[in-house]
């Protein structure tokens, strides 16, 4: 049998998504990896698609 109890608080929707942003952030800049082995047509596109998810990311905050 389980002898824990939660007295913890549930949080509100924004500050959720505000930690999951921030751990997701974390992990992708401690994840990537130091050289890509793509073609760099293919790397220019994910950087893009990199600032183009960062900036979503900002106006869902707002």
């Amino acid at each position: 049998m389980n002898s824990y109890t939660d007295t913890s608080e549930p949080i509100d929707r924004r500050t959720s998504r505000s930690i999951c942003d921030a751990v997701g952030e974390r992990l992708q800049q401690h994840l990537r990896p130091l050289e890509s082995d793509l073609p760099p047509s293919l790397e220019n596109l994910m950087n893009q698609l990199r600032k183009q998810d960062a900036g979503g990311r900002q106006m869902l905050q707002n």
